[in-house]
């Protein structure tokens, strides 16, 4: 079969989209047999060997996957610990407490950023949601008005402000000033967040209805029984024991300046600071803090992890099939043609770069793919242009890119669809919108910010 060339993948690749997007809203099919199936049509349709069409299929499942499932199954345990000790219940009631009712979803905002700051998106989303949960209990407020916040302000800190692994890898790409980066990215990404999260879920959460019942909030919501039986553990015990993961995520990625490199030292830092090494860590000292602590036995112990798997089950094969679509994406030659569209409409340096990384993230659903693709791409032309643009923008203003639109080829789509209890529709008209708010606004107030440094 003959393959397809030139924009004519670009137009394959729209009508794959609109098809998968139909389908799931429309005819209600189950959304990884949709992702499959689309899939499977695009590899044939623009004329990938028919032999490795479901090799990069599994190839991009497998990749996801590789990371996400761990996360997720790690992330949960330990937010179902903090659930049934009580201790997702202290944080927010503390957090109620002092920002007041009224100010709970910048709350939000303010703790997403600085848990997100050394944990990728998906691990800071599994960690918080079940603080989000228990606010939007105990407040009566819609899980929209507390959730879009926290996910806002984990979102803005994935992409602007290193030392966020996405962001690191910009910075040295593009040789940039990693102190002047953080100071930047503050000056945008704050700003950003505060539009995207706070302001926009104030907006929003009324013309979106949530189901009253959400099968995956109730696993994480102290049940009212339990609050009689047991005191609820300390919000310092509890504060560090989530915190543990993001300790020791910052302890790896400092691993080189306190200790030489290719040292045991150096390497174990490293090892601890992993995020699957650091989840684990975390819920291991959790069964003490929030287990052993609080008068659970071990067969306690192990009904909650036990329990808590099954709920995500569908949701982490969503996510792997939506790695899939992106790989096949990539496969086919699609989000190449992307770029090369991109970089044949000589734009200045800013633009390009934000242009890149947004065309690559709409293609394979990844913002750290985008981000790292982009650099790759945009590093040699803008050090090679005429016009002067610092580095420490070039970062921001391809970050914001790689935010845009998330949609039906991204796992964190799914998550958040699937945990926030909305249909695909609604996830369009909130969590996608989020990130195009941001995108948008990140790259204007990094326009802004040039005319100033």
């Amino acid at each position: 079969m003959e393959a397809v060339h030139g924009s004519m993948l670009l137009i394959y690749a729209v009508i794959a989209i609109a098809v998968l997007i139909l389908m799931i809203t429309r005819f209600k099919v189950y959304p990884f047999l949709v992702l499959i199936i689309v899939s499977l049509l695009l590899g044939l349709a623009v004329g990938m060997p028919i032999g490795s069409i479901v090799k990069s299929f599994e190839t991009g499942n497998g990749n996801t996957l590789g990371h996400i499932a761990i996360v997720v199954g790690l992330g949960t345990m330990l937010g179902k610990m903090m659930a049934e000790s009580g201790g997702a219940e202290r944080i927010a009631t503390t957090l109620i407490r002092w920002f007041g009712e009224k100010h709970i979803h910048w709350a939000m905002m303010f703790v997403a950023i600085i848990v997100g700051l050394p944990v990728f998106f998906e691990v800071g989303f599994v960690l918080l949601i079940p603080i989000a949960f228990n606010v939007a209990k105990r407040t009566g407020k819609s899980l929209l008005l507390i959730g879009l916040p926290m996910v806002a302000g984990l979102s803005v800190v994935h992409g602007l402000i290193p030392p966020h692994p996405a962001a690191l890898l910009a910075v040295q790409a593009y040789h940039a000033d990693i102190g002047r980066t953080i100071v930047y990215g503050l000056i945008v990404g704050v700003p950003t967040a505060v539009v995207a999260g706070p302001l926009f879920a104030l907006l929003i959460h009324r013309h979106i209805k949530l189901p009253e019942n959400n099968p995956l909030a109730a696993q994480f919501v102290d049940s009212g029984e339990r609050k009689e039986k047991r005191e609820l553990p300390g919000f310092g015990v509890t504060l560090f024991t989530i915190l543990l993961p993001v300790i020791l995520m910052l302890i790896g990625s400092w691993a080189d300046l306190v200790s030489t490199p290719k040292t045991l030292p150096n390497d174990l830092l490293h090892f601890i600071g992993n995020t699957d090494v650091a989840l684990l860590i975390a819920v291991l000292v959790s069964f003490w803090t929030f287990g052993a602590q609080r008068g659970f036995n071990r067969e306690q112990i192990q009904k909650f992890c036990g329990d808590c798997l099954a709920p995500i089950a569908g949701i982490t094969l969503i996510v792997g099939a939506g790695g899939g679509f992106g790989r096949v994406l990539l496969d086919s030659g699609i989000s190449k043609q992307i770029v090369e569209t991109a970089t044949s409409a000589h734009l200045s340096p800013l633009l390009l770069g934000w242009c890149v990384a947004a065309l690559i993230r709409l293609a394979t659903g990844s913002a750290t793919v985008a981000m790292t693709t982009a650099c790759g791409i945009v590093a040699p032309i803008a050090s090679g242009g005429a016009a002067a643009v610092k580095p420490e923008l070039l970062v921001l203003a391809t970050g914001s890119g790689s935010l845009i639109f998330s949609h039906v080829n991204d796992g964190g789509f799914w998550l958040i669809k699937e945990y926030f209890g909305m249909t695909v529709g609604q996830t369009f008209k909130t969590w996608s919108l989020c990130e195009t708010i941001i995108s948008l606004l990140g790259l204007g107030l990094t326009f802004a910010l040039a005319t100033v440094v």
